[in-house]
C-alpha cells in the first residue's frame, strides 16, 4: 500500500464538501479550484501524521481558511471590459437571492466572510469556528454579529422569513 493510498481516499471521500467550502469562501469557482489544490499540495506532504493524529478535515479546513485569508495579500487581478456582462432573460426567486446573497458576501470582510461559511455553510458551532480561525469564541460571536448586521444592511430583499432562518 503506498502511504499516499489514505490521502487519495481522502480527498475522494471529500472532495466536494471541501471544494463547496473553498468556493463559498473566494466567491468564484476556479479561484477555488486554485485555493483547494494549493492547500492540498501543502497537507499531501504531511499526511502520515495528519491520518495518524485523527481529524485530517478539519485540519484541511482550518488550512483552507488560512490560505485564504492570506490571499488577502496578494493582489488579485482584474477583469477589465469595455460593457458588463449581460444577465439571462430571466431568474426565479431562488437564483437571485443566491446571486444577491453571493454579491453581498463579496463585500464583506475576509475574516466575517469565513465566519458566515464556516457557521451556516458548513454548520460548525462556534468552538469548531473558533479552532478553526485560531480566535476566540467571543471573537466567533461578535465577528458573526457584525457580519450578520452588514449582510442585513448590504442585502436588505434578503429579509424574508426563510432567509432570516438561513442566516441566523
Amino acid at each position: 500500500m503506498d502511504r499516499d493510498d489514505g490521502f487519495r481516499e481522502f480527498v475522494l471521500a471529500r472532495q466536494q464538501a471541501l471544494m463547496r467550502t473553498a468556493y463559498l469562501l473566494v466567491g468564484d469557482a476556479h479561484l477555488a479550484e486554485d485555493l483547494l489544490q494549493s492547500v492540498l499540495t501543502k497537507i499531501v506532504k504531511h499526511w502520515p501524521k495528519l491520518a495518524k493524529e485523527g481529524n485530517p478535515e478539519a485540519y484541511t479546513r482550518k488550512a483552507l481558511v488560512n490560505q485564504y485569508l492570506a490571499w488577502r495579500r496578494r493582489p488579485r487581478p482584474e477583469v477589465l471590459s469595455a460593457a458588463p456582462p449581460e444577465r439571462a432573460a430571466s431568474y426565479d426567486n431562488a437564483t437571485l437571492d443566491r446571486i444577491v446573497l453571493r454579491q453581498a458576501l463579496a463585500k464583506l470582510t475576509r475574516k466575517q466572510r469565513a465566519m458566515i461559511v464556516l457557521r451556516y455553510w458548513e454548520d460548525l458551532t462556534e468552538a469548531q469556528t473558533a479552532e478553526a480561525l485560531g480566535c476566540s469564541i467571543g471573537n466567533v460571536k461578535s465577528q458573526t454579529h457584525h457580519a450578520l448586521a452588514r449582510l442585513r444592511a448590504l442585502a436588505p430583499e434578503l429579509a424574508d422569513p426563510y432567509l432570516q432562518e438561513v442566516v441566523r
